[in-house]
Order: C-alpha cells, then sequence, then structure tokens
C-alpha cells in the first residue's frame, strides 16, 4: 500500500512511500518555472506506475496546505481523478514528521521548524516554531515574535525591508528615513514606514529567515539579495569567521526573552538581540553577526526547556518528551544547528535533525508520514526504511 506526497512550492520534490520503503523523484525545483511544474506532473505519473506495479495503489496524496500552489492543485485534481483522499498537512508539521520518520521516532516529541516561510493554520506566514508532535497529532506550543513584511513577498527579496519592520517593532519607527533613505531613496524609505503605520500591505509572518533578513541589513551585509537565503549566508560567513578566530569567546548577548504564552502560544522575543546589532562598526561586524547567532542559539534553548517544563506539569494535557526535533531550511546554517544541538543535549534533550535532506526537498517523507497515520495504514512503519533515488 503507498502514499504519495508531493511536497511544496520550494525544491519541490516527491515522494513515495511503502509500508517499510521511501523512493523519491528528482528535485524539481522551484514551482514557480512552469518546466518544474511539469517535471511534478511527470513524477507524480511515474511514482503511480510503480505503486501499481509492485501491486500496492496508490492510497491517498499528501499535500501542503498552501491553497494557491500548484502541487497542491495537482495533488486535489489527481485524487479527484484516483478517487482517493488527498490529505493535507501543514508544512512545519511535515518537516518535523521527515525528522521523526528518518530516525524512526514514534513520539510525542518537541519540534523546532525554523525556516522562511509555511503556511499556518491561521493562513499567516509561519516560519519560527516551536511544536509538539505525536504521529498525525500536532500543537503549535509558540513561535517568534512576528515581524510585518512590507510589501508582502518583496520583503523576502530585499533585507532592508525587514530591518525598518524591526525597528518599527522596537518602536522606534521614526528612524526608518534616517536611516534607509540615504541607502534607498528618500521617497522609497518614507512609502514604507507609511506603510508600517498604516499596516497597509503588511501581513505578519513569525519566520526566522526574515529575522535573519533583518540582522543581515542591519549590520549593512544585504540590502537587495538575488538568491534564497542569500542575506543569511552572509551573515553566517561572517559569525564563522569570527568564531573561529575566538572558539571559546562569549561576547556579550542581549537575551533573547521567553515570553509567557499569551491565547495557548508562547513567543521567543528577538527584539533586544536584533536591536543589539543597530550602529555596529565595520570592524566589529563579525563580532556581531557571531553575537546574533550566539543568542539565538541561547534564547531558542531556553524556549525548549521552558516550555519542556510546562509540559512536564500536571495542568498539560500534552505528554511531555526529552526528545527535540530540528528541522527545516536554517538549519543549514551550521552554527545554529551545531550549537543549538549541543545546548539542549546538555540540558538533557536527545536531539535529531535530517541527515539526508534539511529543507523543503525532503518535505514530501513527512507529509507521507503523517498522512499514513491519519490512515491507519502505518503498522510496518517502526521497521528500518530504506531510501530509494
Amino acid at each position: 500500500m503507498s502514499i504519495l506526497a508531493v511536497g511544496a512550492w520550494l525544491k519541490n520534490t516527491v515522494c513515495l512511500l511503502q509500508n517499510d520503503r521511501v523512493l523519491w523523484s528528482s528535485t524539481h525545483g522551484d514551482l514557480s518555472d512552469p518546466v518544474a511544474c511539469l517535471a511534478l506532473e511527470e513524477s507524480v505519473q511515474k511514482m503511480r506506475r510503480l505503486a501499481c506495479l509492485s501491486n500496492q495503489p496508490v492510497r491517498a496524496i499528501a499535500h501542503d496546505l498552501h491553497p494557491d500552489f500548484y502541487s497542491t492543485q495537482l495533488a486535489l485534481q489527481q485524487a479527484r481523478a484516483w478517487q482517493v483522499p488527498a490529505v493535507g498537512v501543514q508544512h512545519h508539521h511535515a518537516h518535523m514528521a521527515a525528522v521523526m520518520a528518518e530516525h524512526q521516532l514514534s513520539g510525542p516529541v518537541l519540534g523546532l521548524a525554523l525556516d522562511g516561510v509555511g503556511f499556518g493554520t491561521d493562513g499567516k506566514a509561519w516560519g519560527g516554531e516551536l511544536l509538539w508532535v505525536n504521529g498525525a497529532e500536532w500543537r503549535r506550543l509558540g513561535h517568534l515574535t512576528t515581524l510585518a513584511l512590507p510589501g508582502g513577498d518583496r520583503a523576502a527579496r530585499e533585507p532592508w525591508r525587514m530591518a525598518a519592520s524591526a525597528l518599527q517593532a522596537c518602536g522606534r519607527g521614526a528612524e526608518i528615513v534616517p536611516r534607509w533613505g540615504p541607502v534607498v531613496g528618500e521617497n522609497r524609505a518614507q512609502g514604507l514606514h507609511s506603510m508600517l503605520e498604516a499596516e497597509l500591505n503588511c501581513p505578519l509572518t513569525s519566520s526566522t529567515g526574515r529575522w535573519f533578513d533583518a540582522a543581515a541589513a542591519a549590520l549593512g551585509v544585504s540590502v537587495r539579495q538575488h538568491e534564497e537565503a542569500q542575506a543569511a549566508m552572509a551573515l553566517e560567513n561572517l559569525a564563522s569567521r569570527w568564531l573561529a578566530r575566538h572558539p571559546d569567546a562569549r561576547p556579550a548577548i542581549p537575551p533573547a526573552l521567553v515570553v509567557p504564552a499569551e491565547n495557548g502560544l508562547s513567543q521567543l522575543d528577538l527584539r533586544p538581540l536584533w536591536a543589539s546589532l543597530l550602529d555596529t562598526p565595520v570592524a566589529e561586524r563579525e563580532a556581531a553577526a557571531a553575537r546574533f547567532h550566539l543568542g539565538l542559539v541561547d534564547g531558542l534553548a531556553r524556549w525548549v526547556q521552558v516550555q519542556a517544563q510546562i509540559l512536564s506539569s500536571s495542568r498539560s494535557p500534552w505528554a511531555s518528551s526529552p526528545v527535540v526535533c530540528l528541522g527545516d531550511g536554517c538549519f543549514l546554517n551550521r552554527i545554529l544547528r551545531d550549537r543549538l544541538a549541543q545546548q539542549l543535549q546538555a540540558l538533557g534533550f536527545q536531539v535529531h535533525w535530517p541527515a539526508q535532506k534539511m529543507g523543503d526537498d525532503g518535505l514530501a517523507w513527512g507529509q507521507a508520514w503523517v498522512a499514513s497515520h491519519r490512515l491507519s495504514c502505518a503498522a510496518d512503519l517502526g521497521k528500518e526504511m530504506t531510501t530509494c533515488v
């Protein structure tokens, strides 16, 4: 019996889950490219043929929750044609499930899903999420402090917009034009400030990637980026150089604050940490980039620890867990991943992350794994899985 999963938007990849093995398509690329969409269609049909030849017909098609993704639309279309269920899986739940599937974790686990964007169940752009996951069950426990996306998706291509948004979030919106007018033009900076003040075309996001953009812009590392995560990688490179020269040093770090749950969701407030980067001299940028990374790691570790303690209390209906899964694209940053894993392990947690596919190219495995749990067709999921390319 087979579950087909069609991935999301970026680095789109299809997988076919068949009891004790996973078959992958090649990576199609981002679905903004019509060629990638055609490749996705071909892979879906190829995987169905493989399932039929193995006498394990496709029982369900799993997909992302975003209704506008071509992968979602194709999944719904094929599910109707094949008369099988289409199973929507929230983006960050799927990332945590992919880690659980790869490492054969039965759950429950705590999960940190840190990326650029994923469609949330409230219709908002998530991307800095602390989750509780137990198979098909999951709960959002908290998120990073939200930032506005002035101009929507355009903000992801222009890190200076995220720095302006962070200024606004810190109550320092009056500094947007003086700081950014000389860089991008007075009229553009003033227009952005007006958008933020009026909350016009400024959807909110909890994205970790956008906080990295804001940090890179604050240090003058990136004003605009032409490739995904270009600003974040530049920031990591700066931090890596400083840490290589000062392996045991700890720069003074303003705390990332764990904010108690409001409406059931805790928050990790990065505003004090981010604000410490402003007005950094060029000669001190590497140290400041390291400070941002180390401060983020400290905050995330403390956040997980606090949430685990809350779940351990008798008041919580969700079981606590000594297992933490790290997933999604921001953990391609080795400073973030390795140092956070070390801190969590020192606190007594078991830590797992994907060994094969860290970003969205591994998302389909998690989608299929969740769908298999929902359909109660994963009796053999605990057996060792073989990955086929």
